[in-house]
């Protein structure tokens, strides 16, 4: 069993954290006078502080995914998760975290933020991590691995052996970044948090939820996490607004689903025309809401498609990634438009 509190920073495990007014005040269900937090009286809807523990959200967020509001922590964003993450455990200019190019770039771009040295093990032909490279490289000081999966920019989901391997085998925080979850067919590592003391989940309503514009990432972790997270976290970190939006969508579970199902539906007919297109030499299998494919000349074919109007990802500076470019599923006109203007590129 692993010993969280050693992964700690010492002046995190000191820390107090701020006190905000509506932490001090417990509600007691009577309405009260609120003159303790130095807001402007007059109603306007937005004119009072937000939950600074958002306990209506977690706990609609907990009933889909059938875990306990207490091990969530949200942000602003994923991103914010992610900072919080490096700044409880990575000491700067000491510890190292390891990541698994290609990759989500915020990761390395974080790294570089808290001052941490960051480790490269590239994925294998196959896009799987390397799990002894992985292991052999790891020292005292490598705090966090980083496993995207689905992973983006290659849309492929991790084989569990493997991440249970290093689960059980790295001394460190192992993060699984399950941005693109909802639209695998892999269940999430959420149903075996309680088996890793070590887990992090973060998840995000950007994606399968379409709400990218609120601007809302979740972390699934141990109380002992949750705890040192909320303890770091700004007091007031996810806004009033944020919150109501997200509450709505959460419960529109029939909703989300039939948006999910759709996308899935669309990518299919995505994928059965794009092998149509002769300048595609390679479409890699997806389980998230894009498809990565790899082309004669990505630079060319990027550029032909701003031409066009149609605004895609060229990935081809990403390791393992030469001359691919990612395409996110849109809707059925949107991606009919794209699929008839690279067969109309192909007559050229």
């Amino acid at each position: 069993m692993k010993n969280i509190e050693n992964l700690i920073r010492e002046n995190i495990k000191t820390l107090k954290p701020y006190s905000s007014a509506r932490d001090e005040y417990k509600a007691s269900g009577s309405k009260m006078v609120f003159l303790d937090a130095n807001e402007n009286p007059y109603e306007n809807g937005v004119n009072r502080y937000p939950d600074p523990k958002q306990k209506d959200v977690k706990v609609a967020l907990a009933k889909v995914k059938n875990c306990n509001p207490e091990n969530i922590v949200l942000g602003n964003g994923s991103d914010e998760i992610l900072d919080l993450i490096f700044r409880a455990f990575c000491e700067p200019k000491e510890d190292n975290i390891i990541i698994l190019p290609p990759t989500y770039g915020m990761y390395n771009v974080l790294a570089g933020i808290n001052d941490i040295e960051t480790k490269e093990v590239l994925l294998s032909k196959s896009l799987q991590p390397k799990a002894d490279e992985i292991l052999n490289i790891a020292d005292k000081n490598s705090k966090i691995l980083f496993l995207c999966s689905p992973n983006n920019p290659t849309g492929n989901s991790f084989d569990n052996e493997t991440v249970e391997k290093l689960l059980k085998n790295f001394n460190g925080i192992i993060v699984i970044d399950e941005a693109y979850i909802d639209f695998s067919g892999q269940e999430s590592w959420l149903n075996r948090l309680e088996e890793f003391p070590n887990l992090i989940i973060t998840q995000t309503l950007s994606k399968a939820y379409g709400m990218a514009g609120i601007r809302l990432g979740i972390c699934y972790a141990s109380l002992t996490i949750v705890d040192i997270l909320n303890r770091i976290k700004p007091p007031y970190n996810v806004n009033l607004l944020t919150q109501a939006h997200a509450l709505e969508r959460i419960q529109d579970t029939a909703g989300v689903q039939l948006e999910i199902d759709q996308i899935k539906k669309n990518k299919i007919q995505l994928i059965k025309t794009l092998e149509t297109v002769n300048y595609i030499t390679e479409i890699y299998p997806s389980d998230a809401n894009f498809v990565l494919v790899k082309v004669d000349d990505a630079n060319v074919r990027y550029k032909q498609l701003i031409e066009k109007g149609i605004v895609i990802r060229n990935r081809t500076t990403q390791p393992l990634c030469e001359n691919c470019l990612r395409l996110t599923v849109g809707t059925k006109d949107e991606n009919e438009k794209l699929t008839k203007e690279l067969l109309l590129i192909s007559k050229s």
